[in-house]
């Protein structure tokens, strides 16, 4: 039983983590603390991304469009291998490998986004000449729940680690949390007990907010954090080992606050 576990008021779960990812299908960012406003992200998650030349996304385009219309861990497994950081105050964007970093370009100016789009057509081997498609929309985020519209572009991720290591102890193998690419990690709750939190509200660290719907997991959860080896099939073993390739779930902030790492999940 899980829904008896986590009704009844009290504190049943902390906030071990906080991440931002500023372009999508690159680095995590992690963060001590975050504020949040009612019906929004956290701030510059999922801003930027790299689109598909010749896709769906276009400049000037306003809808979510799927994933594979953009570079991601999916399909372009090396991208694991990068460690980027975007200074989301100077628009200074990092890119390294091995702990080397490769470049360094001002995300505010077009010559420092021409910069990382030349990087990056090297790295994903484009033909000569052909560059992928810088994707910024004021006021838009490139997640992955952007095609079911602008409120669900919205949602902030959240991940149970006691799920993770109940997958850990079924799979026999280590299992990174960051493979999820979560906004929020949660301890505290009984593995998978995030399901039923579902259509609930709580709160997190006193922000009130309410879980939207499971986060049905892809290939992207193969490819091993900071290697980039497609090493682990994620889906298969969660289908395998519990009969469903679910694994944590998505919430919409309710009332904004600061959300911090230690703060408790109240149900």
């Amino acid at each position: 039983m899980t829904s008896g576990q986590v009704a009844g008021g009290g504190a049943v779960g902390r906030v071990e983590a906080l991440h931002v990812y500023p372009v999508k299908g690159l680095s995590p960012q992690p963060l001590r603390e975050v504020e949040l406003s009612a019906g929004r992200a956290f701030p510059f998650d999922r801003a930027f991304a790299l689109a598909r030349p010749g896709g769906e996304y276009a400049p000037g385009v306003r809808r979510g469009i799927s994933k594979r219309q953009f570079f991601v861990l999916v399909d372009e497994a090396r991208l694991a291998g990068l460690r980027t950081h975007l200074d989301t105050g100077t628009g200074a964007f990092t890119v390294a490998v091995r702990e080397h970093e490769v470049l360094r370009a001002d995300l505010r100016t077009g010559e420092g986004v021409q910069r990382v789009l030349e990087l990056f057509a090297r790295v994903l081997d484009l033909p000569a000449g052909v560059l992928p498609v810088w994707a910024h929309e004021e006021g838009r985020r490139f997640t992955d729940t952007a095609p079911g519209g602008d409120e669900a572009m919205e949602l902030v991720s959240v991940l149970n680690l006691a799920s993770v290591r109940e997958l850990e102890r079924r799979a026999g193998a280590p299992v990174d949390p960051l493979r999820f690419r979560a906004n929020v990690h949660v301890d505290g709750l009984p593995a998978f007990a995030e399901l039923d939190l579902v259509g609930a509200e709580f709160t997190l660290d006193g922000v009130r907010v309410r879980g939207e719907q499971p986060t049905v997991r892809c290939a992207a959860t193969e490819v091993e954090p900071g290697t980039g080896r497609r090493d682990l099939p994620v889906p298969q073993l969660l289908s395998r080992c519990f009969g469903h390739e679910l694994m944590g779930f998505y919430v919409r902030v309710l009332t904004g606050g600061t959300l911090a790492v230690g703060g408790e999940l109240r149900a």
